[in-house]
């Protein structure tokens, strides 16, 4: 009986650390963004930086 609850302790960890890695891979495709929207981020980022700075253009 004592092997009985090994396996199932065994099965459950096993369990647990496949949904674990089932949730982060699923919230990784979530967060994964197109080059697109990358690119767009960054022109907003920029913007706003140089709205924030007074609008002085260094470059």
């Amino acid at each position: 009986m004592r092997n009985v609850w090994k396996w199932l302790g065994l099965a459950g960890a096993v369990g647990v650390a496949t949904g674990g890695v089932m949730v982060a891979r699923d919230q990784r495709q979530r967060q994964s963004y197109s080059a697109d929207d990358v690119r767009a981020r960054l022109h907003q980022r920029h913007q706003q930086s140089q709205v924030g700075s007074g609008g002085a253009d260094d470059s």
